[in-house]
């Protein structure tokens, strides 16, 4: 099965504090939207502007309401200090989560793949019971190792290896990845506006931000390709490229949790250093939406409607 995860947003309020109270219902709209499973306090999630105390809280919030709504919880643990990595992934494994992840260092960067794996495996030691994939995002990191070849050459370091999430636009790359070790690991395509690339090369899945408002667009995607309707495929995936380019002039993470909020699932704000949308913005926003054919994107979702609570690429999250 091709599965469509969920890179979720990781709510604050005003003051930039968490708001934790908001998951349960975040939970139901993804489950009910055709979400699989989601990938929390990544890049989407703002994880390197969190404290490791915020990001264990964060986690210690979604299990419940992922197991009741038959989520799979993956849990992005990773830090610029190893140390905090090693606390989140065993704090993650305490929590049986589905899989953990981590993308490089990113200030001290590792120079070689030698060295990213020693990193990493003493990450994914401290979650021994819990699947762990590394998280490439080299566009942001600044660490353009070739994660093929962590999976061919290093994964004796590291037991508990599954793949990785792949969220680089370097495609040849990821067919690397898809074939590493004879096809054993598994490779999630991180680029929204090209999932159907990400599929013809072999992807397990996809994991990103616009499926938790517009996994329908996905879904739709998936569904021509297993049908071998080619055409289609590359007809409801030029919308989601239109879509995120019209977020994009926006700012992306800022807009499209503006969007959350018009769907009546806030997420709220996001966290210093960058800016929120003002209420001339979101009026925008959504005119420029609605003037694309996303009308759908920014209607309330189902769950949500009468409650009162509660240049980017998206492979960069």
């Amino acid at each position: 099965m091709i599965e469509l995860i969920a890179a979720t947003y990781t709510p604050f309020d005003a003051a930039g504090r968490l708001m934790l109270g908001v998951i349960p219902g975040l939970a139901a709209h993804l489950a009910g939207s055709g979400v699989d499973g989601v990938f929390i306090g990544g890049t989407t999630g703002e994880s390197l502007s969190l404290t490791a105390a915020e990001r264990m809280a964060l986690a210690e919030a979604w299990v419940g309401p992922a197991r009741e709504h038959g989520l799979k919880l993956m849990v992005h643990v990773g830090a610029s200090a190893i140390a905090d990595a090693v606390a989140l992934a065993a704090h993650a494994d305490s929590l049986r989560v589905a899989a953990i992840s981590a993308m490089a260092p990113s200030y001290f960067k590792p120079a070689t793949v030698a060295d990213l794996a020693a990193s990493l495996a003493d990450i994914a030691a401290a979650a021994p019971a819990t699947p762990f994939y590394y998280y490439d995002i080299s566009q942001l990191t600044g660490v353009t190792l070739r994660p093929s070849t962590l999976l061919e050459r290093h994964a004796d370091l590291i037991p508990t290896l599954a793949g990785v999430k792949h969220s680089s636009p370097d495609i040849v790359e990821f067919e690397r990845c898809v074939a590493a070790g004879g096809g054993r690991f598994r490779a999630y395509w991180g680029c929204d506006e090209a999932l159907t690339a990400g599929l013809v090369l072999g992807a397990a899945g996809g994991i990103g931000s616009t499926y938790n408002f517009a996994a329908s667009r996905a879904r739709e995607v998936i569904a021509a390709f297993e049908a071998g309707d080619i055409p289609h495929a590359r007809e409801a995936q030029l919308a989601v490229v239109r879509l995120v380019d019209v977020l994009a002039r926006h700012g992306y993470l800022r807009a499209s949790k503006a969007v959350m909020a018009m769907k009546g699932l806030d997420s709220g704000t996001v966290r210093l250093p960058l800016q929120p949308v003002g209420g001339q913005d979101v009026t925008a926003i959504r005119a420029d939406l609605e003037a694309a054919g996303f009308a759908d994107v920014v209607a309330p979702a189902q769950h949500a409607r009468g409650e009162t609570e509660h240049r980017f690429s998206t492979c960069a999250k």
